[in-house]
């Protein structure tokens, strides 16, 4: 675990970047101003400078890598990739893919980011996809839900991989060893769901893998915090989670209404306004920013592309995080334990089908 990182940051990535960039790194800077930690901002040197100039401690760990040129937010990856060597996207990737840099944040477009992460950095050594992986906060704290996008189909082999890497994830977030593992599913019985989901629950208990896992979990255990990691594939993840940020804007809209329904209500809103400044506080969506691509030959993050300084600064604390952690080998082992039962079963799979056709 490297004590002095290098984050490298695409500053041009984003709807409001470069400004909420530099402002971001002005945040985290100020919590690690001991000469841990040092930034790479790839972009346009004479709209990034004058930024810096405004923040002293960002200018002071930050290094500029100009380039003309970077991947729009409307930009498809196909497109991307034609025009994206050079950009402060690609390069912003190339320092992690170099060792420059421990870790890559980016605001910007998310199909080029993931198009370009794989394409540059590779996947683990038995990851076959990326998936990402996002914070979600929970009556307990927070749990970790992957896949939230990245995958909109899965094989069961799949599911078990993200499992297996949002453990570590969850690990190198919070510091907890072996939080607990749940699939999302219809129901907690054993013949509830789908075959993917089933199939995917036995690999799993047949792998052997060293972890906590909890079986199967229903959409309400998310927010309940019944599981620190719940997996999913990447289509109802994505539904689970523009859901439950729709379903807060509901309440808080409801909240808000019946608060000035009358004198009286808005003479007790008054006096809880220490109540609900603390429930805003806890839902405030910053703080969970910061989406991990996993499986990757390198650490990714992806901030989302609407965000302000301060929830930037909460996507880099996640990449620093990353960046300090034992992540990479902590899947290794699992990963290939799960290599080696996927091989057995098709082994006996295979000679199972030999003896039927003699």
């Amino acid at each position: 675990m490297p004590r002095h990182v290098v984050i490298s940051i695409d500053a041009m990535g984003g709807d409001h970047a470069p400004a909420i960039v530099v402002e971001g790194v002005e945040l985290l800077a100020k919590a690690f101003d001991d000469g841990s930690l040092e930034v790479l901002l790839h972009g346009k040197a004479s709209t990034i400078e004058p930024l810096l100039a405004k923040y002293p401690v960002a200018g002071r760990i930050s290094k500029v890598r100009h380039t003309d040129t970077h991947v729009s937010m409307t930009d498809k990856p196909s497109q991307a990739i034609r025009k994206a060597r050079g950009s402060s996207m690609w390069n912003a990737i190339e320092a992690v893919k170099s060792g420059e840099a421990h870790a890559c944040v980016s605001a910007g477009n998310t199909g080029a980011l993931m198009v370009l992460s794989k394409v540059l950095l590779h996947m683990a050594p038995n990851a076959h996809r990326p998936v990402i992986a996002a914070s979600w906060p929970t009556i307990r704290g927070a749990s970790v839900v992957l896949d939230v996008g990245a995958n909109v189909e899965c094989a069961p082999s799949q599911l078990v991989e993200f499992a297996i890497m949002g453990e570590a994830f969850y690990t190198a977030l919070h510091g907890k060893n072996l939080p607990s593992v749940g699939l999302l599913n219809v129901g907690t019985e054993d013949l509830k769901g789908n075959g993917i989901v089933r199939e995917a629950d036995m690999l799993i208990r047949q792998a052997d893998l060293d972890m906590n896992y909890q079986g199967f979990i229903e959409g309400d255990g998310i927010s309940l915090g019944a599981a620190d990691v719940v997996v999913t594939d990447g289509f109802t993840g994505n539904v689970a989670l523009k859901t439950a940020e729709g379903t807060a804007k509901l309440a808080a809209e409801f909240l808000r209404q019946s608060m000035k329904r009358s004198p009286l209500t808005m003479l007790g809103a008054l006096l809880s306004r220490s109540a609900f400044a603390e429930l805003r506080s806890r839902m405030d969506p910053r703080k969970f920013n910061g989406g991990v691509f996993l499986g990757l030959g390198g650490v990714v993050v992806k901030s989302h592309g609407g965000t302000d300084g301060y929830g930037f600064s909460n996507a880099l604390r996640v990449a620093l995080n990353m960046a300090r952690s034992n992540y990479a080998q902590s899947i290794a082992v699992n990963l290939e334990k799960l290599a080696k039962s996927i091989e057995t079963t098709n082994q006996l799979k295979r000679a199972k089908q030999e003896s039927t056709n003699a």
